[in-house]
């Protein structure tokens, strides 16, 4: 019999990759539909139609490691295939920090107003350099993924099976220099940047509130909603990143030991951050928002017709049955 924590392991993973998958696909197919039906694909759907197949990927690949490592250990626990994996993950992962901070940096550019020529134009050109910046994301996610594969050595760890016999099991672990070195690149450094955009953000917002203050004015434009809507949502991506990013650090250098609460709630942490990233950006469009609830109101009253249907047939029943006997 699976033990408590493997089996709570199971039924939390099997719950976020069904969640993960459903609202990440929720955020590429309204995208895809629209410009599909000719609506224009600013450069924001398109950064959030590549972090939702970005997160379905991560999901997906999350899901059938964790699956090895419970079903197939020891073929798992091989070179080839353990290097495989970390690369697979670790490239999907970094894919999606960077991706986030394309959608940060794009958010930055639209709501601060900069004085620097450079920004200046980095502003006016955002709209065609948002490609490319997807491209470098997924580029350099893979650059830094990569070195994985040989970056494996061997920790040899005793295996107790009786008081008298000892075994040595060893155990593949990625080197502490290449997790350092990735982790600056694929980690810290995109999480720095979403702080920077994040924080001029804010300041942006502040000193705007500010001079309406001063002007007396109650005029709240769509456009300062929308301002103060995507500072919320980088806003939420941040302290989302932050946590997720503890919690990968407190995994990459083994600080709890397996099975304990604390190695629990970083598994679990990681778990969530998918779905709670794609949640985080549907509240943060109007479109995705609107067309979530109305999927969810649909499911709800489909829901009811179907409580509502034995009741009518069972009404129908019984007016059938005192009619034939009122006829006898």
């Amino acid at each position: 019999m699976l033990p408590v924590f493997v089996l709570a392991s199971v039924v939390i993973l099997g719950a976020t990759t069904i969640m993960g998958i459903v609202t990440n696909s929720l955020i590429v197919v309204v995208n895809v539909a629209d410009k599909i039906k000719g609506k224009s694909f600013n450069p924001s759907d398109l950064i959030l139609v590549t972090l939702g197949m970005s997160n379905i990927t991560f999901q997906f690949t999350m899901t059938v490691n964790d699956f090895s490592i419970i079903l197939w250990s020891d073929l798992y626990f091989s070179d080839a295939v353990y290097g495989t994996f970390k690369a697979l993950l670790y490239s999907t992962i970094f894919a999606s920090f960077w991706f986030t901070v394309c959608l940060s940096v794009y958010y930055c550019l639209q709501i601060v107003i900069f004085t620097h020529p450079f920004l200046v134009r980095l502003k006016l050109g955002m709209s065609r350099l948002v490609p490319f910046f997807l491209g470098a994301s997924v580029f350099t996610s893979l650059v830094i993924s990569i070195p994985a594969l040989w970056s494996i050595y061997k920790d040899p760890q005793n295996g107790n099976f009786s008081s008298n016999q000892s075994l040595k099991i060893e155990l593949p672990k990625l080197s502490a220099v290449y997790l350092f070195s990735s982790n600056i690149i694929g980690c810290s450094l995109p999480l720095m940047l979403v702080g920077i955009s994040n924080s001029l953000i804010l300041k942006s917002l502040i000193s705007k509130s500010t001079m309406l203050e001063k002007n007396k004015s109650d005029v709240y434009s769509p456009r300062t909603e929308a301002r103060e809507r995507a500072a919320r949502t980088v806003g939420c991506l941040l302290l989302l990143y932050m946590a997720f990013y503890i919690f990968q650090i407190l995994m990459f250098i083994n600080f709890f030991p397996p099975s304990s609460p604390g190695f629990c709630t970083c598994l679990m942490a990681i778990y969530v951050y998918s779905p709670l990233q794609s949640i985080i950006l549907i509240f943060g469009s109007p479109k995705l928002k609107k067309t979530l609830l109305n999927l969810l109101g649909f499911l709800k009253k489909c829901g009811n017709e179907q409580k509502e249907t034995p009741k009518i047939l069972f009404i129908k029943l019984r007016v059938q049955r005192t009619l034939n006997c009122k006829e006898s």
